[in-house]
């Protein structure tokens, strides 16, 4: 079975520049205190041309800022890095010197490491001889699986929500953290479009099995009946939005199949589609009929259809 490409970049690129203050504040909170929140600006994306391989490469995120006190701009950094790579030190180097080439200002590297096996990676850059030092290049760095999730379930802080899904847990643990990601969700009582990035952002790295949902609804369920409330809140506003772009993909897919088949058809067929997928999905979590039919808007006998074509049992 082929997995599905997931853009990291685009991710932790949006999360970060949505609570870039909230960012620094959760891992540097020293370099917080420094930073003037109230002269940020980011800017555009880099690509640099790495003339040995040819191959392009992007710099994830860069900020424009100040110091506390000061008139002068400085340039953030931050770049993410999904996977193993060798000489990543050398590649930071490298974009360091590229970006002082074009600003000309004082740069902070930061460097985020995502990947699910724990690794000491380098956050330095050294080259010596033994009569001078030519260079010693160093970088602040995070690496999420060495974070303990525990650690950060009573913080208010959106950025320790959504990256709880990158930090370090055991198998057995999947399902408390889902639990203690909504119980931050809802203590920071953010706005729908904020709700969801964070949402989706964990719900791409930590996907329970279907026996798991199921355990989190039971679980949620037994909890506070006001707590559990508001947490299905926002669940059904996630899965809300996710109907809203499944209908749009279906749309998509039914105007590029009216091309042949006729517009007005192929549009029907397209959201017909997209709607079916989600409740399918809604199904395999074990989501009651009411609820189903209430948010697609199916009738009762697509739905029992639906259900027939997977094997499910319904109440």
């Amino acid at each position: 079975m082929v997995e599905s490409w997931t853009d990291h970049d685009r991710l932790f690129k949006e999360l970060i520049s949505t609570f870039f203050e909230e960012f620094m504040v959760l891992f540097f909170p020293e370099v917080h205190e420094q930073l003037d929140f109230t002269n940020t600006h980011f800017l555009s994306q880099e690509i640099f041309t790495d003339v040995t391989d040819g191959d392009k490469h992007e710099v994830d995120l860069l900020v424009e800022t100040k110091l506390r006190g000061m008139d002068s701009l400085i340039i953030v950094h931050v770049e993410s890095q999904a996977s193993f790579q060798k000489q990543f030190n050398e590649r930071m180097f490298i974009y360091f010197s590229r970006i002082f080439q074009k600003y000309r200002r004082k740069i902070l590297p930061i460097a985020i490491f995502s990947y699910d096996t724990p690794k000491d990676e380098p956050n330095a850059l050294a080259i010596n001889f033994p009569f001078v030092q030519v260079l010693n290049f160093n970088y602040l760095s995070i690496e999420l699986k060495k974070k303990n999730w525990r650690d950060y379930i009573r913080s208010e802080n959106p950025v320790a929500a959504a990256l709880l899904s990158k930090m370090g847990y055991n198998k057995d643990e999947r399902i408390e953290v889902k639990k203690e990601f909504f119980r931050i969700i809802i203590r920071l009582e953010l706005d729908r479009a904020r709700e969801s990035l964070l949402t989706g952002f964990f719900e791409t790295y930590l996907k329970l099995t279907d026996d798991e949902e199921y355990q989190f609804q039971e679980e949620v369920k037994a909890m506070d009946p006001k707590e559990a409330k508001k947490i299905m809140e926002v669940i059904t506003s996630y899965e809300r939005k996710g109907i809203e772009i499944g209908v749009e993909q279906g749309i998509e897919q039914g105007i590029e199949k009216g091309i042949e088949q006729g517009i007005e058809k192929g549009i029907e067929q397209g959201i017909e589609k997209g709607l079916g997928q989600v409740a399918k999905r809604m199904l395999s979590k074990g989501k009651k009929v009411d609820e189903i039919i209430d948010l697609t808007g199916l009738s009762i006998s697509d739905v029992e259809r639906l259900r027939a074509e997977m094997d499910i049992e319904i109440d």
